[in-house]
């Protein structure tokens, strides 16, 4: 009954979200709680709750922290560099950018980080994709793959877990499994050549300076447009005369542009190259590049714990770029929707996979899972592992895969003859898929910057990322690595 419950409960979640239903907010909320009551288990809900809101406390401060930093960064200017190279790069070709992206995001996987990837990834291609009105869900799609295959690095996360489950050394399960890993991220490479192709097909190809006199042109247009209604409305009220001299309610003054008002503050992501942003700070340029380097330094050395280098460099960033307090008010008002958004996202989360572990529906879905593998399969459970790899590592988080049900594949595998070192390197083929689970905050990221609607992302992503997933497993097998 667990079993059939909580495959039922992650159905009707991603059913609803992808249906647009219900916010995944309140779906990760009411879902398995109605599920906890139904198990007969409802008294032990809040147990359930504080125990998945403890374990993903520091993953929630951190994304926090993290949303602040980079958004300050974006703030003042510190990647605007990056993008109009990019867009003197690409030309303004769909084709380009996309491919760029997953480079992007690829080479900033380096850092073991999936939230911080999605980071800089959005703060980068976000303004392309938005003054060439290109689909966000590619940008989505295309960073979750890249990362999700690079997320295998020894101190991304899975392969340490596998290689401490099963008591290997994680160089030895990594390393074989570089070529397979290659095969993947070439994969995602030319699926996002297909995809730019495509977008490249419905949008056209324009030069960097017609790209800017477009938007211009859109802009002025918007702008007249405002100015237009507002003289008409002074000339309906009575007020005409007001409105052409600029000293009434419906002037021309009130319909100007801002600049550097709160239309710049609210989305600094697509006002990403605007030259004239009052919160550019060109004289700290080289001091906001130094402690990004320095941040993500040691992050990868593990100095300290992530939180806590993001808490600490978000308040220098604010400290130094902003020293008036008004002005960083504004700042973390003009971020607060997202930092809300990704950390409510992150506990609601918790209530979920609570429910999940609290009442053993995760442990009895792994349970049949396994038992249901016929006899046959024994000598192929690395086979089989790399299989149930891609939907357990979506349904279900990495410590619960890895030290949950990795073991008991080992052992099955072990009574066939196959090695523990084969059953962990087909376990890290279900990331590509895992990386856009629900269960992953990282993905809220990537959704929460780039304003797209989770079940949007959902729907684009799961097939290709199902996809890429079996290229991994199924070039392992042809390299003889699994």
């Amino acid at each position: 009954m667990l079993t059939i419950l909580g495959f039922a409960m992650i159905a009707t979640f991603l059913v609803l979200i992808m249906l647009k239903k219900m916010s995944p907010i309140a779906a990760l909320v009411l879902i398995p709680a109605l599920f906890c009551v139904c198990v007969g288990k409802g008294a032990g809900l809040g147990g359930y709750v504080l125990d998945g809101v403890t374990s993903l406390a520091p993953t929630a401060a951190m994304l926090m922290f993290a949303i602040v930093y980079f958004g300050v960064m974006i703030d003042v200017g510190l990647f605007d560099p990056i993008v109009r190279g990019i867009l003197r790069f690409c030309k303004a070709d769909p084709l380009r950018i996309v491919v760029g992206t997953a480079v992007l995001a690829a080479i900033v996987s380096l850092d073991g980080d999936g939230s911080t990837t999605f980071m800089i990834t959005v703060s980068a291609m976000y303004p392309l994709y938005k003054r060439l009105k290109m689909s966000l869900v590619i940008m989505t799609g295309v960073a979750a793959m890249a990362n999700g295959v690079m997320n295998t690095l020894p101190w991304g996360g899975p392969t340490s877990r596998a290689a401490t489950a099963l008591k290997l050394d994680a160089g030895d399960v990594f390393v074989p499994m570089i070529p397979a890993l290659g095969a993947g991220l070439l994969f995602v490479l030319v699926l996002a050549y297909v995809l730019g192709r495509r977008e490249r097909k419905r949008l056209g190809v324009l030069t960097l300076e017609e790209a800017l006199v477009t938007e211009r042109a859109e802009r002025v247009e918007g702008v007249e447009r405002v100015e237009s209604r507002a003289v008409l409305v002074g000339a309906g009220s009575g007020h005409g005369n007001a409105a052409r001299s600029g000293g009434g309610p419906g002037s021309g003054t009130d319909a100007e542009p801002p600049e550097g008002g709160e239309a710049a503050d609210g989305d600094t992501a697509t006002e990403g190259l605007d030259p004239h942003r009052p919160t550019l700070r060109p004289r700290l340029y080289w001091f906001n590049a130094l402690l990004t380097v320095v941040l993500l330094t040691a992050m990868i050395m593990e100095w300290l714990p992530i939180p806590v280098l993001f808490l600490l460099g978000a308040a220098l960033a604010l400290t130094v770029n902003f020293p008036h307090m008004p002005d960083q008010k504004a700042r973390i008002a003009a971020h607060a929707e997202n930092v809300l958004n990704v950390s409510g996202m992150v506990f609601a989360a918790a209530v979920f996979t609570g429910v999940l572990q609290g009442t053993g529906m995760v442990d009895h879905m792994a349970a049949w899972l396994v038992g249901n593998i016929p006899d046959a399969m024994g000598p192929h459970m690395a086979l089989v592992t790399g299989v149930l790899s891609i939907p357990l590592t979506y349904f279900m988080s990495n410590d619960g895969f890895y030290f949950g049900i990795l073991p008991v594949l080992a052992e099955a595998g072990h009574a066939h003859g196959v090695t523990s070192l084969e059953i962990a390197r087909a376990s890290l083929v279900g990331q590509p898929l895992h990386m856009s689970s629900p269960l992953v905050p990282a993905v809220y990221v990537l959704a929460g910057m780039a304003k797209v609607e989770f079940g949007d992302h959902t729907r684009f992503v799961v097939k290709w990322a199902v996809l890429t997933s079996l290229v991994v497993l199924g070039a392992g097998i042809l390299f003889g690595i699994i």
